[in-house]
């Protein structure tokens, strides 16, 4: 185990299997109808900062470190933007609607338990 960090072939092993998840998210996002750019930017942000770990691990300089990690913060706000244009995060959530429903606490809770 301490040969795979020292070489950073650790991180390549970790890269793809990054490589098949953006795979098989793109094609689950083709499926559905979603856009894949979204998900691949954010993905391409975690490459470029694991990429920078191996070149840290295997004694790279720092200009590489720093040039792996600034494609990481390009990769990022590229992200972000997107997400943004979208209107919003892809958790976005409805809010709730105001009043007692069939499905609210007040009618799933048993009947004894106020007694």
């Amino acid at each position: 185990m301490e040969a795979l960090f020292a070489s950073g072939r650790i991180v390549d092993i970790i890269l793809g299997l990054v490589a098949a998840e953006a795979l098989l998210l793109a094609w689950f996002a083709r499926r559905r109808g979603m856009a894949p750019a979204p998900l691949l930017a954010n993905l391409c942000s975690g490459a470029a900062l694991m990429l920078a770990l191996r070149a840290a691990l295997t004694g790279s300089g720092w200009p590489t470190v720093a040039g792996w990690m600034l494609a990481g913060l390009l990769a990022h706000l590229a992200d972000l933007g997107l997400r943004f244009r979208r209107g919003g995060t892809a958790h976005r959530r409805t809010r709730p609607q105001p009043g007692t429903t069939p499905q609210s606490a007040a009618f799933t809770r048993s009947t004894l338990e106020n007694l």
